[in-house]
């Protein structure tokens, strides 16, 4: 009997794509999800007799093994079993026959090549059909990563834009960020990746052999989101300087930044900061079938000594010494939750698990952080894998504050200790409001809870370091202490402190505010008020001086007085960082030796709307209205308002806006044409060489044609 050849092969992307939640995907080969079943109809040169089977080879990788599990053969058969990869005939009509193909749901993730022949031709090659994406499966409930939610899968795997979290405790906001992961090249950037990563090029096989375990993926792709170790996707900068690549704040989105890699054969893309890591690692693991958030840590700290403590050095105006302080207090930090199950760890650290592709210190010789469970972290296991004492200073090292004097000897201030770990953040499902998620990640502040789990962790660190023995911490001025002496609290002062803004914080203008001084005794008080103020980065590294000035209040029996300040904005205009954050610090000199330090972080406010003139529909056009506001009392030229969305625009759209006079208000109008259906983010910023970017965004629901 003549021999059998393939003659068409119908990939299905249509009924594939709905069933595995891959039709987004605009990759010419097929996408699947694993663990699941998908569908081939195959065209022979004739139909097969009833003796003759048809035997499938998938691969994946160089070198490709059964053994190292990225290679497989399996047979048709009536029904799918067995625990490996199955084929199943689903019909038959003469010389047309669609089988369904079933990978298991711990499948190595990658790109497949798929391989036919029939059992009669044992001396013949394989046909190759062509190649298929496997990616991970929140849908299959035996897939580690499997989520049980519907609306968390939609929100975490298939939504492709998101918020990011920005600003200071008390005056959070809100930056549109555009995901993209399914947008073109996309995917394959994402597996490219993984293939310039250090671990495959030095032993590939084995790499994309570990590829089933989302551990070990998203490890990897901690490491490769920052270029500190290797030709990773982001270059950090951290300095306020931004030649020769693009400031962290100018990006609206992962895709561009994804794109300018590829384009560069691998070159790390010039700038990035938490929030750009956050943001690319969100959409990479996204895309590869990972649940994935952004999380936003207000007032995170980076313990560099790993001894739960924030340490601050500042001077008698309450100026960090920053050649004396290690560690530092973030006004916010990013980072990213995915969710996968802990087989290593067992079933209780199951669920969310904190990633950090940010370069701030090296796991195992490389700059990455996590995976590390958010449960681990609340119940102060902090020994568990990975990087748990990391993730746990973030959110619970104590804040110390030193007065360092001329003869280098210091002194403990009063301060609040327990600033660290506020208000940690992340986009609701299905809406764009906030969700303050800090009890997944900590006891209530104070509570007896909070305060053994606190000692349980400092147990456990301590031991890690030192192998059962107490730890010498030693700081800056030579003398050594125990981690329990930093513990101890400062002496409570007899008055009270606290910055008060008289007026709203408005970029472009003069900033007006008081310190309010409370004395708490029934005997007169004399007070010297050292004042400081300096325009920050976001992780409150100081930039230049705007404010020193020294005051002597008398404070009468449980009297209350306001020492009045102004920051005119000719003060701070040449130093503000894009960041638009100012940092205040007042150290009270009390009677009898007393100390209090009151600190104020400050982000100066802008302005910008967003409407949509009409119902948005795909293929149609529809008119967007930006309103913006001159911030400055000066006139500004050579304004553009930037726009990107996925689903509205192939590329950035650049629009000029008109010269605007001092302050101000003025529309523009442009037209966009939605590609896409649903739920859509719009960004819109106005970028100025004359004050920092004005960053808006807009949710528009796009209709279907009718």
């Amino acid at each position: 009997m003549a021999g059998i050849r393939v003659t068409k092969v119908d990939w299905q992307r249509s009924r594939n794509g709905a069933a595995h939640h891959t039709q987004e995907y605009p990759c010419p080969e097929l996408v699947v999800r694993r663990g699941q079943s998908f569908s081939l109809t195959l065209e022979l040169s004739r139909a097969p007799d009833c003796e003759e089977t048809l035997i499938f080879m998938v691969e994946t990788g160089p070198r490709a093994s059964e053994a190292l599990h990225t290679k497989a053969v399996f047979q048709t058969s009536e029904l799918e079993l067995g625990e490996g990869w199955t084929a199943a005939k689903e019909a038959q009509m003469e010389n047309t026959l669609t089988v369904s193909l079933a990978s298991p749901p711990n499948a190595v993730i990658g790109r497949y090549l798929l391989s036919i022949r029939l059992s009669s031709h044992r001396k013949h090659s394989n046909r190759r059909l062509g190649e298929f994406v496997l990616l991970f499966n929140p849908w299959c409930a035996e897939d580690d990563v499997f989520l049980a939610s519907e609306e968390e899968r939609q929100e975490y795997v298939l939504n492709d834009s998101g918020i990011i979290f920005r600003g200071v405790e008390k005056h959070i906001r809100a930056q549109g960020w555009n995901y993209g992961q399914f947008e073109e090249d996309i995917l394959n950037i994402c597996l490219s990746i993984l293939d310039r990563s250090p671990g495959h090029q030095n032993n590939p096989a084995t790499d994309v052999s570990c590829r089933h375990d989302p551990i070990y993926v998203a490890r990897v792709i901690s490491a490769m989101v920052s270029s500190n170790n290797d030709r990773g996707v982001v270059q950090g900068q951290w300095q306020g300087k931004y030649g020769g690549g693009t400031s962290p704040l100018h990006w609206r989105g992962s895709v561009a930044i994804l794109q300018k890699w590829l384009k560069g054969r691998y070159k790390p893309v010039k700038y990035g900061q938490c929030w750009v890591f956050a943001g690319v690692m969100c959409t990479v693991l996204r895309c590869l079938g990972i649940a994935t958030r952004v999380v936003s840590n207000f007032n995170s700290a980076h313990d560099t000594d790993q001894n739960l403590s924030v340490d601050k050095y500042v001077d008698s105006f309450g100026r960090t010494l920053e050649d004396l302080t290690e560690d530092s207090m973030w006004n916010f930090h990013v980072w990213n939750e995915s969710w996968f199950a802990r087989q290593d760890l067992g079933p209780s650290y199951n669920g969310w698990q904190v990633l950090d592709a940010t370069p701030q210190e090296e796991s195992e010789g490389v700059f990455r952080c996590g995976p590390a469970s958010v449960t681990a972290i609340r119940e102060g296991d902090v020994h568990l894998a990975h990087d748990g004492p990391f993730v746990f200073a973030e959110v619970n090292a104590d804040y110390i504050t030193w007065l360092w004097h001329e003869d280098e000897s210091r002194e403990r201030v009063y301060s609040d200790t327990k600033k660290i770990g506020r208000c940690i953040s992340t986009k609701a499902v299905g809406s764009n409001s906030r969700v303050d998620i800090t009890d997944l990640y900590k006891y209530p502040e104070g509570s007896r809870k909070e305060r053994q789990v606190y000692s349980k962790a400092v147990k456990r660190l301590f031991s890690l370091k030192a192998s059962g023995r107490r730890t010498w911490i030693r700081r800056a001025g030579g003398r050594c202490h125990w981690h329990d002496d930093l513990l101890e609290p400062a002496t409570k002062p007899s008055i009270t402190g606290k910055f008060k803004l008289l007026e709203p914080p408005m970029l472009g203008h003069d900033l007006r505010l008081a310190l309010c001084l409370a004395n708490l005794t029934s005997r007169v008080q004399q007070v010297r008020v050292n004042l400081s103020g300096a325009t920050i980065l976001y992780t409150r590294k100081p930039v230049a001086e705007i404010l020193h000035e020294s005051h002597a209040v008398r404070l009468g029996r449980q009297e209350e007085k306001r020492i009045p300040i102004t920051i005119s904005y000719s003060k701070y205009k040449e130093d503000l960082t894009e960041d638009k954050k100012i940092l205040l610090a007042a150290m009270c000199l009390i009677t009898k030796g007393e100390k209090l330090l009151v600190e104020k972080d400050i982000t100066l406010e802008d302005f910008i709307t967003i409407k949509v003139l009409g119902p948005a529909m795909v293929g149609v056009a529809v008119t967007v209205e930006v309103t913006v506001v001159n911030p400055l009392l000066e006139r500004v030229k050579d304004c553009a308002l930037m726009v990107e969305g996925s689903g509205f625009l192939q590329e950035q759209l650049r629009i000029d806006v008109p010269t605007l006079e001092p302050q101000e208000k003025a529309s523009v109008q442009f037209d966009i044409t939605p590609s896409k259906s649903g739920p859509r983010q719009l960004q819109v910023d106005l970028v100025s060489p004359h004050f920092p970017d004005i960053k808006g965004f807009v949710i528009i629901h796009v209709a279907t044609a009718k």
